[in-house]
């Protein structure tokens, strides 16, 4: 049986907010953003991915935007990525010509030479981001008439912008917040079109014939933006050499999905924050899983778990550096200033803040309408027992093959072992961070077995053969708990402990060799999950109806789950059915196979914050499980993209 995504017909989209699959992204490794397809930058903060928004539409039309588009355009006749990278080309048909547009958050070479970075904590590079936001234009054919409007609304638009001209004649202005100058950035625009200020916006306008050519470079930092337009293509050149130097260091697969992977990648490295190695969840706030609904959340902050399952992703694909930074991070925040060890929490913001406390924006009408707006997380302080055992799985991926552990990194990984070891007997909120009360979920369980069991080859691997035996000890003991607890009568493991709720997180149990993958208890969980947690063939990550998640309303199916389930199918030996489901998945990808959080199988309408590390992380290991299960060349010689031994 073969699928395809549901049309997405405007019509039915009876909003003024695009479709959230509709934007594309774009980062520095410091600064991310996203672009409509009508040519505006609808979301952007500055200068951090968690600080306040300076263009905001995607959460209210009114919030500021950066739009460089023809004049009485709104649909361009296609977009895509420049191979390997993170360059926005958009190109543009009308009634006279034909223009193409490039869009890139400017990478260049190393520039702190004189003086050491404030901001940047981890190993220097040999490029760094120029904090400048680069957009190029070109007429290829004909004329076109071009618009260009920058209106920024500081401080999630709680602040008023002010623009000045700072240059000689219409080529430069800068904008501040008139209240607070001291407190947000301030921005330039520089160009070679004639700005005009117009109020709290500033405008440019011309007619380009075949052969013009022109750019506007918005920059918020002491560094010289380009100034003509062969500068302008320079950074544009070096951003693409960036991009591609760090996606060959991959491996990839000699295979017609190689371009998701690749895809992926990229916007995993791109949700990275390079000055000190954490890894966002996504780039936005309140993006809504439920349309018109409360469940929409602040991800622009570095979950532990997030992030290590991320770093699988990567590992799965050959790019490990990135790892080196986050355990760097991950020492970071899990010392005092007195150098004495911290408990490892849930999340932390990019720059390592311990406390990300919970508001609303109630002045924002949200995307579609959909409310609370919110700032902050408070699950920061949630008890989420599985971080450690991704945490601990993570490491022990990224240092087997190398023999040795890190003297620094072992006393960490030695707390959360013992945390770990402390805490499994208690409830905690579960992997999906639910506002009910605490349970005896299945998959933290799972993952404390994780921790102690990972923790017990590490320590074998750093010479602690006490240590190495006790965990393994205290890991055989919580397998036998969850074997007698955390199974039904069917032989399917259940969401929690007592109850028969299904929940999408048991489809690791078979990733994590928790169990053998002939096991039948995984085989039951496996196909439970298809058969009984799905919606038009997608996975739900629970029913809402059963599960005390402290909210109301339904939800989308969640895209990481529904890649989790490829996997697991494929190590079941369903590989046909799994191939067919991963295709469906590849499908519903947005136009630059970008993925929300969630889908909604009716209307392929993705739902979410986006781009979200979580599906992107998921999608590569499903590619990679089904591409290494459909190449085998004997039954049985199947190697999983996420192996342990």
């Amino acid at each position: 049986m073969a699928w395809s995504r549901p049309l997405q017909i405007a019509a039915l989209h009876d909003s003024p907010h695009p479709p959230i699959d509709d934007y594309a992204f774009l980062s520095d490794c410091e600064t991310t953003c996203l672009l409509a397809r009508d040519g505006s930058v609808e979301w952007m903060c500055l200068p951090r991915p968690d600080s306040p928004s300076v263009f905001g539409a995607v959460l209210d039309r009114s919030a500021g935007h950066f739009r460089l588009a023809p004049h009485n355009r709104t649909v361009p006749a296609a977009r895509r990525y420049l191979p390997g990278g993170l360059i926005l080309e958009t190109t543009w048909q009308t009634d006279t010509g034909w223009m193409v547009v490039r869009d890139a958050l400017v990478m260049g070479p190393w520039y702190d030479v004189d003086e050491r970075s404030r901001t940047h904590r981890r190993t220097p590079s040999d490029w760094q981001a120029e904090h400048v936001l680069l957009r190029t234009v070109r007429c290829v054919n004909g004329t076109v008439e071009l618009d260009m409007s920058c209106e920024p609304a500081f401080d999630y638009h709680r602040g008023v912008a002010e623009w000045r001209y700072t240059g000689k004649v219409y080529e430069e202005a800068t904008a501040m917040e008139i209240a607070a100058p001291d407190e947000h950035p301030q921005l330039r625009l520089t160009t070679d079109l004639r700005i005009g200020l117009e109020s709290g916006e500033a405008r440019a306008r011309t007619r380009l014939k075949k052969g013009d050519s022109g750019f506007v470079a918005l920059s918020w930092s002491e560094l010289p933006p380009p100034r003509t337009f062969t500068e302008a293509v320079a950074k544009m050149s070096n951003t693409q050499d960036f991009w591609r130097e760090w996606i060959t260091t991959g491996r990839f697969p000699d295979h017609p999905w190689r371009t998701y992977l690749q895809s992926s990648a990229v916007i995993l490295k791109g949700l990275t924050y390079a000055p000190t190695g954490a890894l966002l969840a996504a780039p936005t706030t309140s993006l809504p899983e439920t349309p018109g609904g409360e469940r929409n959340w602040d991800y622009r902050y570095a979950w532990v778990r997030d992030s290590t399952f991320a770093l699988w992703g990567l590992h799965t694909l050959g790019l490990d550096r990135e790892a080196d930074d986050f355990f760097s991070f991950i020492l970071d925040v899990s010392q005092n200033a007195d150098g004495s060890d911290r408990t490892l929490q849930v999340m932390y913001g990019v720059g390592g803040e311990s406390s990300l406390p919970e508001s609303t924006l109630d002045h924002l009408s949200g995307y579609d309408g959909a409310k609370p707006c919110r700032v902050g997380n408070d699950a920061y302080h949630q008890s989420q027992h599985d971080i450690w055992g991704t945490l601990l799985d993570s490491v022990y991926l990224h240092v087997r093959s190398r023999r040795q552990i890190p003297e620094s990194l072992w006393p960490i990984l030695r707390k959360q072992v013992e945390e770990a070891a402390t805490h499994w007997r208690e409830p905690d909120m579960g992997i999906w961070e639910v506002r009910g009360e605490p349970q005896h979920f299945t998959s933290s369980k799972v993952m404390c077995w994780v921790a102690l069991d990972r923790g017990a080859k590490l320590a074998d691997l750093h010479g602690r053969d006490s240590h190495a035996r006790r965990w393994a000890a205290i890991a055989d003991e919580i397998k036998a708990d969850i074997l007698e607890h955390g199974v039904d009568e069917r032989g399917v493991f259940t969401q929690r402990y007592g109850h028969p709720s299904l929940d999408a997180s048991t489809l690791l149990i078979p990733l994590l060799r928790f169990l053998p993958s002939d096991d039948p208890r995984v085989r039951a969980t496996v196909l439970a999950v298809a058969d009984e947690l799905t919606e038009d063939g997608l996975v739900l990550r629970y029913r809402v109806e059963t599960t005390d998640d402290g909210l109301t309303g339904k939800e989308g199916t969640f895209t990481i789950c529904s890649f989790w389930l490829v996997s697991a199918l494929v190590e079941i030996g369903e590989v046909e059915r799994a191939a067919m489901l991963c295709h469906r998945l590849l499908e519903y990808a947005s136009p630059l196979k970008l993925y929300a959080e969630e889908i909604d199988p009716e209307s392929g309408r993705h739902l979410g914050n986006f781009p979200q590390a979580f599906t992107h992380l998921a999608q590569i290991n499903a590619v990679v499980h089904v591409i290494r299960a459909e190449s085998r060349v004997h039954t049985g010689e199947f190697r999983p993209g996420h192996p342990v031994t």
